[in-house]
């Protein structure tokens, strides 16, 4: 079997398709924000491309020195993971330096109540009653 018989175009397109359709679910429910699905999106776009467009993929892998057009194709797909990784090792890092900021602020915050609450609170002075004053006045 040779890859222009079409089996692995059509199972290549329909892999892409499903993660397409996954991620477009995810969104849906709320559990994967659109700024990280546009990555998802935009890489099933490439992918789908050069699973359908034979002529694309094959000049791909000629220009990379790839002698399977189809390993082409998990080369694109390698690189994409690589990205995505590079991208959420950003987004911890600075996940990671927000929550030490946000740990030494409760922290000040949490010294400066203590000291409040434990700092001796002046007494007040009470102004003596209208009632008991007229009465010892009367009297």
């Amino acid at each position: 079997m040779t890859y222009s018989s079409g089996r692995l175009t059509f199972v290549a397109a329909l892999a892409v398709l499903v993660v397409v359709g996954v991620v477009i679910e995810l969104i849906r429910r709320r559990k994967l924000q659109e700024r990280y699905a546009l990555l998802w999106i935009a890489t099933g776009a490439v992918m789908l491309v050069l699973a359908l467009w034979r002529g694309a993929l094959y000049g791909l892998a000629r220009v990379t020195g790839v002698a399977y057009p189809p390993s082409a194709l998990y080369m694109v797909a390698g690189l994409f993971v690589l990205v995505v990784l590079l991208h959420y090792s950003i987004v911890l890092s600075r996940l990671s330096d927000q929550n030490k900021t946000l740990a030494q602020r409760l922290a000040v915050l949490e010294s400066r109540q203590r000291e409040l609450s434990e700092a001796p609170r002046p007494r007040a002075v009470r102004a003596p009653r209208l009632e008991s004053a007229a009465r010892s006045r009367r009297g």
